[in-house]
């Protein structure tokens, strides 16, 4: 198997229908992660179960996430990033369906932690394949098309959720969701292109090496609050809003989804401000003003509670941009993609799965508004870290503020 496909054509418009089989297959491996989030509500009444133990599921979602992360090297590397893609489509479409079925926490817990070993598989595969397709001088619009696909699916998860649970229950919206996972990873199977070769496997030495770093560290404690900020606060916000601000269910997810729309446009100023102005400096600001309107979110009377809840992700989405840019200036070349395998899936597990259980067990013990205030503290104390992101050695060109 070639250890790389050599772009067909340097035309990137003839390669837009190979790179939206990908974007589809992230869009709906990543929608099956979060679309528990606008469930909750009807899955405590259905379930019995507590505030707790709806946030522990995203705990247990971004647990298998890391763990299939981590070791997708392994897989890739013997069965081919194309075979991977496969494989992750089809899991996570047969857990959901499984789901449909499910009557207990337990398997709820399971089936969790599956849909997240399943849809981790994607990303690195994905990428690698898509670099694969594209010439290396449209790598950035490719990957902006490519990105299109979390932010569409924070946008849309509510509304989904919402328009099928109009007639159906939330088993019939994890099996419709379930069903186009299966469909895409088949069509993908007999008409996707790219991905025939395989991926490398993960280095022990070079995992001693980026242990000793401790920029690494610290990038992974930036990156679970930037995550946290996004994804960790808006799986708890249909919950809060139901139990806490009076809002019915259509309600919470209407304006989850719409406060999620204007995340595409947000990202793309984020990246031209971190350019202008530095990663460091641009973090600073992020995690300044995430917390702050987190710590809103929780704690403003219902007349300012929209602009606050469309305030918020606007702020914290634009954490990626320069996050993704001090990430990019750790270590050497070669330790690179080894450095996101490790640091991204870590920021899932404590942003993505540790903060949203934490902030369900305070909202069953003091309340909702206090555990989303206090992760709005949490995300302001980010600025502390970041004097420990300076480079070893400045490179030609690049700012003073440069990490």
């Amino acid at each position: 198997m070639p250890q790389q496909e050599t772009p067909s054509s340097d035309n990137f418009g003839r390669q837009m229908v190979p790179l939206l089989f990908l974007v589809g297959i992230f869009l709906l491996t990543f929608l099956s992660r979060i679309i528990l989030a606008p469930l909750l509500p009807a899955l405590e009444r259905s379930l019995g179960i507590s505030h707790a133990q709806s946030g522990a599921l995203f705990l247990y979602v971004s647990l298998g996430y890391f763990v299939s992360l981590f070791s997708s090297g392994l897989i890739s590397s013997r069965l081919g990033h194309r075979r991977t893609i496969i494989i992750a489509a089809l899991a996570v479409g047969l857990v959901l369906l499984v789901l449909t079925q499910a009557t207990s926490l337990a398997v709820l817990n399971l089936g969790a932690f599956l849909i997240g070993l399943g849809g981790g598989l994607y990303l690195p595969s994905g990428i690698a394949t898509l670099t694969s397709l594209v010439s290396p001088r449209h790598w950035g619009k490719a990957m902006a098309v490519h990105e299109l696909a979390p932010n569409l699916g924070l946008f849309a998860g509510p509304l989904i959720a919402e328009g099928l649970l109009r007639v159906g229950t939330w088993q019939g919206v994890l099996g419709w969701v379930g069903v186009g996972c299966l469909l895409l990873g088949l069509v993908f199977w007999r008409w996707g292109k790219g991905g025939d070769f395989a991926g490398q496997p993960p280095n022990p030495g070079n995992l001693k090496r980026l242990a000793g770093d401790v920029r690494a560290w610290i990038l992974m404690a930036l990156f679970t609050l930037g995550i946290g900020g996004s994804l960790g606060v808006y799986t708890m916000l249909p919950l809060y809003l139901v139990n806490e601000r009076g809002l019915d269910l259509a309600q919470a997810n209407m304006l989850v989804g719409f406060s999620r729309l204007l995340g595409v446009a947000a990202s793309f100023v984020a990246g031209w401000a971190s350019d202008r102005l530095g990663p460091r400096t641009s973090l600073a600001w992020v995690f300044s003003l995430t917390g702050l309107c987190t710590v809103a979110l929780g704690l403003v009377p219902p007349p300012w509670l929209w602009l606050a809840l469309f305030v918020q992700p606007l702020m914290a989405v634009c954490f990626f941009p320069a996050g993704f840019a001090a990430l990019s200036s750790l270590g050497d070349r070669d330790l690179r993609s080894l450095t996101v395998s490790v640091v991204v899936p870590m920021g899932f597990v404590l942003g993505g799965g540790a903060l949203p259980a934490g902030i369900g067990w305070l909202g069953e013990r003091v309340s909702f508004q206090f555990g989303i205030a206090m992760a709005g503290v949490l995300f302001f104390c980010g600025i502390f870290l970041l004097p420990w992101l300076r480079e070893k050695a400045p490179r030609p060109g690049q700012s003073s503020d440069g990490v």
